[in-house]
């Protein structure tokens, strides 16, 4: 059987069921202060990352979070790394350990014969479940909204999908990067001049899948407040295309007015320093201002055909010879707070070494340590809110299967011999 840290009960014998205990894996920075989400119970059956990093922000702030995964394999994350010394082994996935914070894991095979049965059991005492199962699959496993309802009416189950569960590209499967590229994401770095002379491109990592984890631990998180006043649970459809659309922010609704949505865009944008990248964003009249200020009233600047918008548009190229020439000869700190002072917006290009080594990160205590079995001492992100009763990131990923006992056993009630066939089986 996977790792269990807990013994089972003997017996299932007809007594009221234990509540499901709070997660375990003390360390350094577990505090008892309950999160303001303290109290609500989640299930997860998710892979990857949309749904886990959903069940992890609502884990992270307090909510007793299960997660089921395959017997054997585990969620797919736990093969993705990066890894220790570029080995891969399925407890020491990065990935997997960012994403899986303040949960416990199960393991149950929902393709067995007693596997939906189980997990309906599960169902029945929390608040929340979190799938991403395509649509139509739980439903032939008797395991849709509807029928978990029956069971648990206040129930409210979160489905993250591709494209959500209506629609004709309802069953289409996709991976991050076909997504993202379905959502528009990528047409603010791919203008209409050079869509035929090179690929569009790409956000780093999955940036994506993290966007529609945040949209539906949102959409979860109203679907809890709905139930106050309602008294009843609800299904929240998460689509991710739709996540990605709904964070595009300008593109997607300048579009609809001004198919070319560059045109509006100002000079500077990423400009390489003698030292680096940094961004300079121009978009109204007065960060252009701040930008010749910051560059000293250039004679450039000062000429009839760099005051109206339109004008600097038609000599762009130009202008960012300009600028380009100027930012080589100083750091990227320098123009940073030389911007910032005029009133531009302006950034560092700052590669993981930098983030984390920056003072404003180590003041606000952004990154925390954790203690894994099987990776030692982690220093982890935590989240961008402070709470005054709440320490972010309560405990550590857990190892598969390790709350095999104190789930399936004490909440549910198996026994020591039923838990050694069911793993026997299969099942878990």
């Amino acid at each position: 059987m996977p790792n269990s840290d807990d013994q089972p009960a003997d017996s299932r014998a007809d007594q009221p069921k234990p509540a499901i205990e709070p997660a375990r894996n003390p360390s350094p920075t577990t505090s008892n202060r309950p999160g303001p989400l303290q109290g609500l119970r989640v299930l997860e059956i998710g892979e990857m990352v949309a749904a886990p990093y959903c069940a992890k922000l609502l884990g992270d702030l307090g909510a007793e979070v299960i997660k089921v995964e395959r017997p054997v394999e585990g969620d797919r994350s736990r093969l993705r790394g990066p890894f220790p010394d570029d080995t891969p082994h399925a407890e020491r996935s990065a990935l997997f350990l960012y994403l899986n914070t303040s949960k416990r894991s199960v393991t149950l095979d929902l393709a067995s014969e007693q596997g939906p049965a189980i997990f309906r059991r599960l169902a029945a005492d929390v608040d929340i479940v979190v799938e991403d199962r395509p649509p139509g699959e739980f439903a032939e496993l008797g395991l849709d909204y509807d029928a978990l309802a029956k069971d648990n009416p206040g129930l409210i189950v979160t489905s993250i999908t591709p494209f959500g569960q209506t629609g004709p590209n309802r069953a289409n499967k996709s991976e991050h990067v076909n997504l993202y590229h379905s959502a528009g994401h990528a047409s603010p770095f791919t203008p209409p001049s050079q869509q035929q002379s090179r690929a569009a491109s790409k956000a780093g990592g999955y940036l994506g899948e993290y966007d529609a984890g945040l949209v539906a631990a949102v959409g979860t998180l109203a679907a809890v407040l709905g139930r106050e006043w309602s008294g009843t649970g609800q299904h929240v459809d998460v689509s991710k295309q739709e996540a990605m659309m709904s964070l595009e922010r300008v593109t997607i609704g300048r579009y609809a007015n001004e198919p070319d949505p560059f045109s509006g865009r100002g000079p500077g944008g990423l400009i390489n320093a003698k030292d680096g990248y940094l961004i300079v964003n121009t978009l109204e009249p007065r960060q252009w201002e701040g930008l010749l200020d910051t560059m000293g009233r250039p004679e450039w600047g000062k000429a009839d055909w760099c005051r109206e918008p339109a004008q600097r548009m038609e000599r762009m190229a130009e202008i960012q010879q300009h600028i380009a020439e100027w930012a080589g000869t100083r750091t990227r700190d320098e123009i940073y707070h030389a911007a910032q002072s005029h009133g531009t917006p302006a950034g560092p290009v700052r590669n993981v070494e930098e983030v984390m080594a920056w003072n404003q990160s180590r003041e606000r205590e952004f990154f925390r340590e954790l203690i894994h079995p099987e990776v030692g001492a982690v220093e982890y992100p935590t989240g961008p809110c402070r709470f005054s009763s709440l320490d972010w990131v309560g405990s550590a990923a857990p190892l598969l299967g390790q709350h095999n006992a104190t789930v399936f056993g004490d909440a549910l009630g198996y026994s020591r011999d039923e838990l050694a066939r069911l793993a026997e089986q299969g099942v878990i």
